[in-house]
Parts: C-alpha cells; structure tokens; sequence
C-alpha cells in the first residue's frame, strides 16, 4: 500500500512541475491577497498586527480552493480516474496520494512563505514560527475537506461555484482554531489547545475523508 502510495504522489508531483503556471497562480494569489491588505489599511503597526492572523488565514484558505478545481479534472478529462475506479488499488489509496500531491503543491509553499510576507504585519518574530506551525497543520485539512467537494462538483457545470458553497462553511472551524492559535500566542496565551484541535481535525480528516472522497468519484463517474 505505501508503494501504492509513493507512486500516486510521485505521478500527480511530475504532472504538477510540467503545469508550473498552476503552482505559482496559487502561490501569487496567496502573496498578492496578504500585501494588499497592509496597503489598503494602512502604516498603523497595532491595527496591522490585530488583522494579521486573519488576513493570512483566510488568503491561504481561498489560495487552497483556487486549486482544488484541478485536483481531478485533469483525470476525469483523460481516462485515469476510470482506470483508478477500475482498478485493483483501493481507491480511498489512490485517492489519499492525490490529496497529499495537493498539499505538497498548493498548500506547502503558502506555509514557507507566509513568515516572510507576515513581517509587512510587523508580527513579533517570535510569533512566526507559531504562525507557520499553524498553517502547517491546518492546511492538510482544507486539502482533506476541499478534494470532498471536489469530487462532488466533479464534470458539473458551474461546479465552480458549487464547489465554494459547499466547502466554504466546513473550512470556517478550521479559519477559526488557525487564526485563533496566533492570536492566542499574541496574547501570551497558551497556544497549544488550537494546536492539538488542528491535529485533532487532521487525524479525523486523514482517517475519514479519502474514502467520502472515492464514495463521491464513484457517484460522479457514473
């Protein structure tokens, strides 16, 4: 099953570098969307620092959708999704590499870079490992939870916008423990309860949504 696994996510990764225009929309949008907002606000550093984990949050939340509609499009397009169904491999597997191929492309560069464009917020330095573990756990889940709803829009037309309306309020608990972790941190609070419910969530997440996932595709290729 691991070498089930590897060979999943070294496929969607090799698919991934020959689209790099797909990666770096994403990752520009996520830059663009968090130096807009110091920008528009304002010079004043205690407001900056207030909308910080906000702002980040929500930008790395529509980054992530802004990918999920071509975590199975590509597939169905072209056959592969047919043969997976097919195939002997168990799907839920299958489906597992794909969503991880995602996170590694879409989500995994918002994480490295979100340190640097949070100093234009003037966070305190020591706030940003804080923020960086946060993104790092909680952006599996949006991954986990959009690629549901993408397999559920999967071949619609407007699915789209479909897809925005039933994933959006399933990433609001997820918005919430994030954005709350650094806030938390900021205030000298404990930040470790925000961490252990996004690890929690993940777990859930991890264990759960690959095979709500293949449930939808089959629904969707039928």
């Amino acid at each position: 099953m691991l070498e089930i696994l590897r060979a999943v996510i070294h496929r969607d990764l090799l698919l991934a570098m020959r689209r790099r225009a797909d990666v770096a929309t994403v990752l520009l949008f996520f830059i663009i969307v968090v130096s807009l907002f110091p920008l528009g606000v304002g010079p004043e550093p205690n407001l900056l620092r207030e909308i910080a984990p906000g702002v980040i949050w929500v930008a790395a939340l529509l980054s992530c959708m802004l990918a999920l509609a071509r975590l199975f499009a590509a597939d169905f397009a072209d056959g592969t999704l047919e043969q997976a169904l097919l195939g002997s491999a168990p799907l839920g597997l299958v489906v597992a590499g794909k969503v991880a191929a995602h996170w590694l492309t879409s989500g995994l560069p918002l994480v490295a870079i979100a340190p640097a464009l949070a100093i234009q917020f003037d966070l305190d330095p020591s706030l940003l490992g804080v923020l960086a573990l946060s993104l790092l756990v909680g952006t599996p889940v949006l991954s986990f939870i959009g690629a549901i709803g993408a397999a559920l829009t999967l071949g619609l037309r407007g699915g789209g916008v479909l897809l925005s309306l039933l994933v959006l309020p399933l990433y609001v608990p997820v918005l919430i423990i994030g954005a709350g972790a650094l806030d938390a941190a900021a205030a000298g609070l404990n930040a470790t309860p925000h961490f252990l419910l996004l690890a929690a969530l993940l777990v859930l997440a991890a264990a759960f949504a690959p095979w709500a996932i293949a449930a939808a595709l089959r629904i969707s290729a039928e």
